[in-house]
């Protein structure tokens, strides 16, 4: 398996809002002269989205999906200084220090269920994806999907591992399935869900997910409210993903039962 690699840039140009996320993500160019769509610790739900897009995106890059080369973004405090807008203002301000980018695809397509392309095998592997990260963003309502070069391409993983919003309760999490997979954008398509566990399985394994892990920036783990230590969060994800690669066969049986 190929060893994970995140690059760190310092942003350079703030260049503007997305509006379409309530958590406000931006197209930004950082030193390397490249484009990137930044997700900000000082966003609503902060440092823990950030979290669930690295170790989403990880996870399905792993899997052989495509997701946008994702990136630690350093950003200073000059830009909220000439921000005119106070909301953005505010949000550059609350996020100085290590954010997350990814690369921004020119020209892509927002994934549409009725015109759309995507192979089964492709559906399926996302289908087991989202309910092994518990992710209940990927609906007809918002697809978080692109297609980008007659490609399907996965974004936003920030509403995944909800349980790390009330860390006192997450053990709770680890014998669950994932009913909300009934409301999956591509549930329909996913018509290859016994042949995409065995590649998963295949793929993924425990040194795989604790090096994902392991790619959480410390400071991102840090929280004075909550109950657990730096360590101890990342022991429960690298738990939680395991008890999740243990039950795929369980989690693509709920799928072809709700398909």
């Amino acid at each position: 398996m190929n060893e994970i690699e995140i690059r760190t840039v310092d942003v350079v140009q703030y260049i503007k809002p997305l509006r379409e996320g309530g958590s406000l993500p931006a197209i930004v160019k950082a030193d390397d002269e490249v484009l990137y769509v930044q997700k900000f610790r000082g966003a609503g739900q902060g440092k823990k989205v950030l979290i669930s897009e690295l170790i989403g995106g990880e996870l399905a890059r792993a899997m052989g999906l495509n997701v946008p080369e994702l990136v630690f973004m350093n950003l200073d405090d000059s830009f909220s200084k000439t921000e005119p807008d106070e909301e953005i203002q505010d949000l550059l301000n609350f996020s100085v220090g290590l954010n997350l980018g990814l690369y921004f695809l020119p020209g892509a397509i927002t994934f549409d269920p009725l015109l759309s392309i995507a192979d089964s095998m492709t559906a399926s592997k996302v289908v087991l994806l989202d309910s092994m990260i518990i992710n209940i963003d990927r609906t007809d309502k918002n697809t978080n999907l692109l297609n980008w070069n007659k490609e399907l391409w996965l974004i936003d993983h920030g509403s995944s591992f909800y349980f790390h919003h009330n860390w006192k309760n997450w053990k709770s999490y680890l014998d669950r399935t994932f009913p909300a997979i009934k409301d999956h954008v591509l549930l329909e398509r996913a018509q290859n869900l016994s042949e995409a566990v065995t590649e998963i399985k295949q793929l993924v394994d425990e040194n795989k997910i604790v090096e994902i892990v392991s790619k959480i920036p410390e400071d991102w783990l840090f929280d004075e409210s909550d109950p657990l230590t730096p360590d101890e969060m990342r022991a429960a994800y690298i738990e939680f993903i395991l008890s999740r690669l243990s039950k795929i066969e369980l989690l693509a049986k709920e799928a072809e039962d709700a398909r």
